[in-house]
């Protein structure tokens, strides 16, 4: 595809390689490494050009969280991480009050006579203004109590935000959430504070297809959708986290895998990373009888079933 690239990683991008295993030399795990298509490139640079969120779509296990800190690390922006679950509400992305610990100054005498030293910043004020956060962190923060920065690489100037799981939240969620990304403003009901945004953040958000999405929150993202992995896929997914591995085992394992999905279940990368590293690190031949174990622990599980081939 020819177009100018905000974002143009290489086509397997690596960071912090961690260190190999002692048996299986090359793996470098999941985190370190993302396997780029010029569907995903497209994507991230729609969603950089336009400013709007990108909601990724796609099985558990396929890459969506992966690949919001790879794109981090390729674009050298500080990266946050909220993981969503049914409780969140979309104002605990932007501040907290510590009520607990207000209730408890309250019951000794020292209840302060405002909200500020009560207000803890959201992963969203943190990719909006950090110094803003930062000012609002030390007012809540013990002088005795050192406490580190939050996020990945937090003194980069501009942020990439994930909110994982998504479609885990009540509907008001995201909803709630469409006046903030799109002002890039909020202001903080309990002390009056409006928080700006200095430099757009990139946001992903990734679903696994729980719940449905309010409408209204999807006219305001931009949208990827993993496809299916075929042989190809997984092979050049496997070459990159085990490059000193056997090709035609790779291939092999690629192969048997697939051709033994018959109910249309969707193969995630991780479910064949997780395949092939027992085989590689326990040395089971993908011919031997114990393959069908194996697959069926690493592979047929949550009511699936394999193919008759199995």
């Amino acid at each position: 595809m020819n177009y100018k690239k905000l974002f143009d990683p290489e086509p397997v991008q690596v960071f912090e390689i961690r260190e190999a295993s002692k048996t299986v030399k090359g793996d470098m795990g999941d985190q370190s490494i993302y396997v780029y298509n010029e569907d995903i490139v497209l994507a991230v640079n729609v969603a950089l050009a336009t400013g709007r969120p990108l909601l990724i779509r796609g099985p558990s296990g396929g890459g969506k969280s992966s690949l919001a800190r790879n794109v981090a690390r390729v674009l050298n922006r500080r990266f946050y991480e909220k993981v969503i679950f049914s409780r969140t509400q979309a104002r605990d992305l932007l501040w907290e009050v510590d009520h607990l610990r207000r209730l408890q100054d309250a019951q000794t005498r020292t209840l302060k006579p405002d909200f500020r030293p009560y207000v803890n910043p959201g992963v969203f004020w943190w990719a909006f203004d950090r110094q803003s956060a930062l000012k609002q962190r030390k007012m809540t923060t013990p002088q005795n109590i050192d406490q580190p920065e939050p996020g990945e690489s937090p003194d980069r100037p501009e942020a990439v935000v994930l909110l994982d799981e998504i479609d885990k939240a009540d509907p008001d969620v995201p909803n709630n959430l469409l006046v903030p990304l799109g002002s890039l403003s909020f202001k903080v009901d309990e002390t009056g504070e409006v928080v700006n945004a200095t430099r757009t953040p990139l946001v992903f958000l990734t679903t696994n297809e729980e719940r449905q999405l309010p409408i209204a929150f999807l006219r305001r993202c931009v949208e990827l959708k993993l496809k299916n992995l075929k042989k190809d896929d997984l092979v050049k997914i496997g070459l990159a986290h085990f490059p000193a591995a056997d090709q035609a085992i790779l291939q092999q394992i690629a192969e048997l895998i697939i051709n033994q999905s018959r109910d249309g279940t969707a193969l995630s990368a991780a479910e064949y990373l997780d395949t092939t590293r027992a085989c590689l690190e326990l040395e089971i031949d993908p011919n031997a009888g114990i393959w069908k174990d194996l697959s069926k622990i690493t592979i047929w599980k949550h009511g699936r079933t394999p193919g008759r081939n199995i």
